[in-house]
């Protein structure tokens, strides 16, 4: 059975820079006080009604293909990791295989949304197919455009300081090469505090929405479809079309299960934490990171955060931190390479890769 390598990888991230001192202009905060809680200097933002999860996610693939030695029709299965697509629906692997052309052939288009742990459960996914000899060039991208969907307010301070624009790109080939390329993924989920961490509004969770039931002439609680309660919520009187979270909870959760489920990979492979030469987390927050690296007692130039600059970009923050580890050197062949990440759901993974 084949294993799986990372053929080429690459990133894109927009041009405009917004640092925490902008954002001071639109909410009651600091530079201080977001570096304190976060580690977040500045983060990208992309251009408005230009830049898309897809337009920057096919930056990013020509990227991985080109330094994967192949072309963009080579590619015969898209996995696209969001939280913020460009539409409610299609998807955005559909868009993706058209934004670079690639309409006229029989390739597959899979969507992730699994939030922050998105890539990792998109290259399980995708390690599966290629080991299989189903597919044989799988890009595999993680894309974010939070800044579409932000509440720049102090009232959504706690949010909006954490996230930017981004997307990372990896071309996933089959190898024989022994001990060579995904080790092994683990996943896991636990959805007792789904809303804590989450998006709930628009939804099909119990009512409907709209923003003047009046004006729209919806029906009465008598006059509902099948007789149901008529559920009202106002999206712009409610405000639950942004993101919520319960920052201290999840940041318990995030430095309990990183850990188990870093360790839980090396466990099964038979590596200690020593043998690690770089940890690619989940960039959520730079605390969280730091927590990590301390539990499993790995020096500085073992662990990779760019969160600094560029935010929390949740599915593309692993892709994106790879690509410039590896652009740096610092991640080279024959490496013992470890991703992990934590985020909504709350769904946790790892993935143990061998350079």
């Amino acid at each position: 059975m084949p294993s799986t390598k990372f053929a080429g990888i690459g990133f894109y991230v927009p041009e405009q820079v917004v640092t925490n001192k902008d954002l001071t202009k639109y909410m009651d905060t600091s530079d201080d006080w977001i570096r304190e809680r976060s580690g977040i200097e500045e983060r990208r933002y992309g251009k408005k009604h230009e830049e898309t999860p897809t337009t920057m996610a096919a930056a990013a693939a020509k990227i991985a293909c080109e330094r994967a030695g192949i072309t963009v029709e080579e590619i015969d299965f898209i996995v696209f990791a969001t939280l913020s697509p460009d539409y409610y629906f299609p998807g955005c692997g559909v868009l993706l295989q058209r934004e670079l052309g690639i309409t006229n052939t029989e390739i597959g288009a899979l969507d992730i949304r699994n939030q922050c742990s998105g890539f990792i459960y998109g290259l399980s996914v995708a390690d599966q197919f290629i080991k299989s000899g189903m597919y044989k060039n799988i890009l595999l991208v993680g894309a974010e455009m939070h800044s579409m969907g932000l509440d720049f307010t102090t009232r959504g301070r706690n949010v909006a300081v954490l996230f930017g624009d981004g997307a990372g790109a990896v071309v996933l080939q089959p190898t024989e090469e022994e001990g060579k390329g995904v080790l092994t993924t683990h996943l896991h989920s636990d959805g007792t505090h789904a809303e804590e961490l989450s998006l709930l509004s628009p939804g099909s969770h119990g009512g409907y929405h709209f923003e003047d039931k009046d004006k729209f002439g919806f029906p009465t609680e008598e006059e509902a479809p099948l007789g149901e309660i008529f559920v009202y919520d106002n999206l712009l009187e409610n405000k639950t079309y942004y993101p919520y979270m319960d920052g201290q909870l999840v940041f318990k959760k995030a430095v309990t299960k990183f850990p188990e489920v870093i360790m839980e990979a090396l466990a099964k492979t038979g590596y200690e934490t020593t043998d690690i030469d770089m940890l690619v987390p989940h960039q959520a927050n730079l605390r969280i990171a730091q927590f990590v690296q301390r539990t499993l007692k790995l020096p500085d130039e073992k662990v990779y955060n760019n969160i600094m600059k560029y935010g929390n970009t949740t599915a593309a923050s692993i892709p994106i931190a790879l690509c410039e580890a590896w652009e740096q050197g610092k991640v080279k062949e024959g490496d013992l390479v470890c991703l992990a990440a934590f985020g909504s759901g709350f769904t946790w993974g790892s993935a143990l890769i061998r350079w």
